[in-house]
């Protein structure tokens, strides 16, 4: 463990900062301000570690200096040392924190003190009446079905792990076009594109989206295709993928998840083993100055029809396969339908709904479905577990070929909140503006991300304050941020 290659708080000496190269003076001051907070709370407790890296640590100080703090203060802690702390205010005005204000001595009876002294006691009160909780979560999130279930779980031999909300009918997609304590002109996505970063960010209402998912729902059902069939997307995780792929859920059908990388043989068996009708696919992802092909990929794959979007920078100019669609001609199937309300396709809670795959980095890929269950799932963890609720912004750079694409389409929309985009690589400054003028309350990352905006200073000069899951700008500093993940530091 790291936190044992270092002293506890109370044995640093002013000669140990020093011998990180900070100089003498700042040493002492440090050392100093040290003293004063363990000498208040401790040498190795939660709230030590919180005072320092509040009132001690700054962005400018080595990163080795943060680490003897971190690892000196939680030295004896074990494996998952808590790197933030909320102060009694922040956690009062969180979902779950709300929620156990108004009904925790409802759920915990005289156990029930506060949202931080109760929250152990609330999470094993969600496993063992996980009736009463899942039904109280999903009314959170206004969650409407057709069909209600007949209960949250129903265990039986017969039904390892049990059926969840057996008996229920729902749409997903339905769900996330509902407006859920929005309005039509409250934004739902927001976007940008590479090359495109001085302009102001582009916005999609959650009347436009609803219109567009509609048009796109009609156009889908003109094919002829019957209902459950499997419809491919192979795009950049842009605003038309997310219109397309809700409206592929909102009619009754069930979206296949390739990711935009692939050659031309993962692309095939992915399409072999999904059964795949018919694929939506872009001409090429501009790079720069380089075109990413995807069509002329997916014509390799022998895929079936395919409707082909055409880029931002282009019209079109490839020539199609006889029976595959372009992007206008498809729309253009049903512009008598342009802004009439497509009603939704209810399906049993255990219809699928989605059709991702594992990596196939060890072996061929497994297919890896998604009922119509999962989507309330994601939305779930969304509103416990990331706090994400009406007004937040969220970003996270995926695509739709990894379970977090489909994650990012249902837990921004299905909590009422948007969805931010960014058509281009999220490891330069453009993305880093994009965060700044988005305004993005939430950012999601990966160790590689971080990385490389670590070795290239990316975010350097741009404003995130709007982050509220601070755990990237409030946690310490921008230091430990960008190697919170490579220290296994969990945020």
């Amino acid at each position: 463990m790291a936190n044992q290659n270092y002293k506890t708080l109370d044995s640093v000496t002013v000669a140990d900062v020093e011998a990180l190269g900070i100089p003498t003076e700042l040493a002492g001051k440090l050392h100093g301000e040290l003293t004063r907070i363990v000498r208040n709370y401790g040498s190795a407790t939660p709230q030590t570690w919180h005072h320092i890296s509040k009132e001690l640590l700054s962005p400018n100080l080595p990163f080795s200096f943060h680490q003897m703090m971190y690892y000196g203060c939680y030295k004896d802690f074990g494996p998952d040392p808590p790197a933030w702390l909320p102060d009694p205010k922040t956690a009062r005005l969180t979902n779950i924190g709300q929620l156990l204000e108004r009904r925790g001595k409802e759920f915990l009876g005289s156990k029930y003190e506060d949202p931080i002294s109760s929250f152990s006691d609330f999470q094993r009160f969600s496993v063992s009446d996980q009736e009463v909780f899942w039904k109280t979560i999903l009314e959170e999130m206004n969650i409407s079905f057709s069909v209600p279930p007949e209960c949250i779980l129903r265990e039986s031999p017969s039904h390892p792990g049990g059926q969840w909300l057996p008996g229920a009918r729902v749409n997903p997609a339905k769900n996330c076009l509902s407006l859920r304590k929005r309005t039509l002109s409250d934004v739902a996505i927001i976007w940008q594109s590479e090359g495109n970063d001085e302009a102001p960010v582009e916005k999609m209402t959650c009347q436009e989206l609803r219109e567009s998912v509609w048009e796109v729902a009609y156009a889908l059902e003109s094919l002829g295709l019957e209902k459950g069939s499997a419809i491919a997307i192979d795009m950049p995780m842009d605003v038309n993928s997310v219109v397309i792929y809700l409206a592929i859920v909102l009619a009754g059908y069930v979206v296949v998840s390739i990711a935009d990388s692939f050659a031309p043989s993962e692309i095939s068996t992915r399409l072999i083993l999904s059964k795949a009708k018919a694929i939506f696919t872009q001409d090429f992802i501009p790079r720069g100055e380089k075109k990413i092909p995807l069509y002329s990929r997916v014509v390799e794959a022998h895929s079936p029809m395919a409707i082909v979007i055409p880029n931002r920078a282009s019209s079109l100019s490839i020539e199609l396969r006889d029976d595959d669609i372009s992007w206008p001609d498809f729309l253009d199937r049903v512009k008598d339908s342009k802004g009439l309300e497509f009603v939704a396709v209810e399906q049993p809670i255990v219809a699928f709904t989605n059709i991702l795959f594992s990596s196939g980095t060890t072996g061929d890929p497994k297919a890896i479905p998604w009922t119509l269950l999962t989507p309330f799932k994601a939305a779930a963890d969304g509103w416990c577990h990331m706090d994400i609720k009406n007004g937040d912004v969220v970003a996270w750079p995926t695509n739709l070929g990894w379970m977090m694409g489909p994650w990012l389409v249902y837990a921004p929309l299905l909590n009422g909140a948007s969805i931010a985009l960014y058509n281009g690589s999220p490891l330069g400054s453009g993305f880093a503006k994009f965060v700044q003028d988005a305004k993005v309350t939430m950012l999601g990352v990966i160790p590689s991300i971080v990385r490389t905006w670590k070795a290239k200073n990316s975010p350097d000069g741009y404003d995130w304050s709007t982050i509220r899951h601070q755990m990237f700008l409030e946690l310490v500093s921008w230091p430990l941020v960008l190697s919170c993940l490579e220290l296994q530091v969990h945020c």
